[in-house]
């Protein structure tokens, strides 16, 4: 026990590989849930559900920041959008 310890204090980080899980069936129904609400490209949904058959948590960090940049996006049109707004009151003189 302490020896597996002793090595991971002293191990290279660079050298440990990182484990990834593919997704379960409960989590592909998690991910779908947050495409709700949103137009998304069927691209865009089926390469989630690639990422998701060999890393769950890569597909979790894709959809994730796929709605992120879809909001922000969505957030700067509505700002234009309000500054481009036209007056309604005219001026007689």
């Amino acid at each position: 026990m302490y020896k597996a310890l002793i090595e991971d204090i002293f191990s290279d980080p660079e050298e440990t590989e990182e484990i990834t899980f593919p997704a379960t069936d409960k989590d592909l129904l998690i991910l779908t849930e947050k495409f709700l609400g949103f137009e998304i490209p069927s691209k865009v949904f089926l390469q989630a559900i690639a990422i998701a058959d060999y890393d769950g948590a890569a597909a979790f960090r894709y959809v994730d920041n796929y709605l992120t940049t879809l909001k922000n996006k969505n957030k700067r049109k509505q700002k234009k959008l309000l500054v481009l707004g036209a007056s309604t009151k005219f001026d007689n003189n």
